[in-house]
């Protein structure tokens, strides 16, 4: 009920069931995509999530130990919760790492973070916390006063924290644990059954303080996870060390607790090397273990890289993603979206076969890779990607039907004033070419340059003087520099 032609909800109003999740959002069909910006100047942005059945709001995570909202569209200047305070953000890999909502949010309004803490009590400096807080469903801003603790993992090093809580198909919240840290896991904790570094947790968040079960182990980092919102089945990205990054996947019928994936017996489908991190060894023992769909090399070192390996894009740490199931396009519907932290590229692939692999990065990104850090959902299904950037710069986009248009270099779908100002801008030296979304689609003229007379003829489209199709020449700026690195 109460829904407006179009959005299929009107701008208060909560969605009453997921049944109705699609109501009134119009489809394109076909595989053609395009980005658009959605949020930014974040600081270091780690996540992106919303509440099961509210279509108006998204929760950016913010490393220092911020939650941000954007609400209707537009980030909103307060946070939603702010517990920086209490968030250990001095390394690289630690901070406020994600939140997960509670699949009844709209009634009791819990939600749950990770996050790396200062020392606290008996909690030491760096320990992974696992906090549930508490909002009204509708309010913009939670209770700081609400935490209550769900469980701590003693981390042994800064890196490796793992870090994702997500409410798995069982209502269970689901929490990925690095190993502890350092390289080649020197602890032992991915095999070991005493640890719950290097496992992916289940826990049942209906008593607390929880005590979580250890569902799988033989993980390095599993950064990002998911599980397919229509048929359960679970996608796993694990960092790797030196030379293979992987991509496990098991089907929600054989999806069953107690599976190894490997580390660190294996890196990838290779043996490891605990004596030589950057040589594989040529045997090893691989019974009971699942192993990966997928994995590819990184762009540092080729030792063992063979085969499919090789013609995958390279890069240096996987960033996962989730399976589209969004209303938008139903043509993507099924497609598990993933990148690579340094390389920025971004592919999909279909039932976790990797002769299904597509990439997307041109399309998505034209005018240059990012430093994805994540992905998110909405309470629709619509797929966002998160960039970290290098420290107020940050944003997020959302994957919409595309393509882009020539003269889009703002990439929000229409070609206006807005687009002109930004090359004038350019053209004067008060913006950098870096610092347009979409430079690939500002030579409206032809002429191999991006300068005042295109934001004239895109001005002048705009107020109806000439048609706006335009067909673009080639430009384009240096890409992005590479920032901090997530080993």
């Amino acid at each position: 009920g109460n829904t407006t032609s179009g959005d299929g909800c009107s701008a208060t109003c909560q969605l009453e069931n997921t049944s109705a999740i699609c109501a009134g959002i119009p489809t394109v069909s076909g595989t053609a995509i395009k980005s658009v910006l959605v949020a930014s100047g974040l600081a270091h942005p780690t996540y992106v999530t919303a509440p099961p059945l509210d279509p108006n709001r998204l929760f950016i995570v913010e490393q220092p130990g911020r939650i941000r909202l954007v609400k209707n569209g537009a980030l909103q200047t307060t946070a939603f919760l702010d517990i920086g305070s209490k968030v250990e953000s001095g390394g690289t890999e630690q901070g406020l790492l994600s939140v997960a909502f509670h699949p009844d949010f709209e009634n009791n309004g819990f939600f749950y973070v990770n996050y790396t803490s200062r020392t606290n009590g008996g909690i030491a400096d760096g320990d992974t916390v696992v906090e549930r807080y508490h909002a009204t469903p509708t309010s913009d801003q939670a209770d700081p006063l609400s935490a209550q603790l769900v469980f701590t993992v003693h981390q042994p090093f800064a890196n490796h924290n793992g870090g994702l809580n997500l409410f798995g198909p069982d209502g269970m919240l689901y929490v990925g644990m690095g190993d502890g840290g350092s390289g080649g896991d020197p602890m032992g904790n991915g095999q070991s059954d005493a640890s719950n570094l290097g496992k992916l947790l289940r826990v049942d968040v209906s008593t607390l303080p929880a005590t979580p079960q250890r569902f799988a182990k033989g993980l390095r980092n599993p950064w990002r996870y998911a599980f397919d919102r229509a048929t359960g089945d679970l996608y796993i990205a694990d960092v790797g060390q030196n030379l293979f990054e992987e991509i496990d996947f098991v089907p929600a019928a054989s999806l069953t607790n107690g599976r190894n994936y490997g580390w660190n017996i294996m890196e990838g489908l290779h043996c490891f090397n605990s004596a030589n991190f950057a040589m594989p060894l040529s045997t090893c023992t691989m019974t009971g273990l699942t192993l990966p769909v997928l994995d590819y090399c990184h762009s540092t070192s080729q030792s063992g890289c063979t085969g499919a390996e090789a013609t995958h894009p390279t890069g240096c740490s996987i960033t996962g993603g989730f399976v589209y199931r969004g209303c938008r396009m139903p043509d993507l519907r099924g497609r598990y979206f993933y990148s690579d932290f340094c390389s920025g590229f971004i592919r999909s692939l279909r039932g976790g076969d990797p002769g299904t692999a597509q990439d997307h990065t041109a399309a998505l990104f034209p005018g240059g890779t990012l430093n994805v850090s994540s992905f998110g959902l909405d309470a629709r299904g619509e797929l966002y990607v998160v960039h970290r950037g290098g420290g107020s710069d940050g944003a997020v986009y959302e994957i919409v039907p595309g393509p882009f248009s020539c003269g889009d270099v703002q990439g929000d779908g229409v070609v206006n004033i807005g687009d002109a100002l930004l090359i004038a801008q350019f053209d004067v030296g008060a913006r950098f070419c870096s610092a347009i979304p979409y430079p690939t689609l500002c030579d409206v003229n032809g002429d191999g340059a991006c300068n005042i007379g295109d934001a004239l003829r895109i001005a002048q489209c705009d107020v109806g003087l000439i048609p706006c199709a335009f067909t673009c020449g080639p430009f384009a700026c240096p890409a992005m520099p590479s920032e901090a690195m997530r080993p």
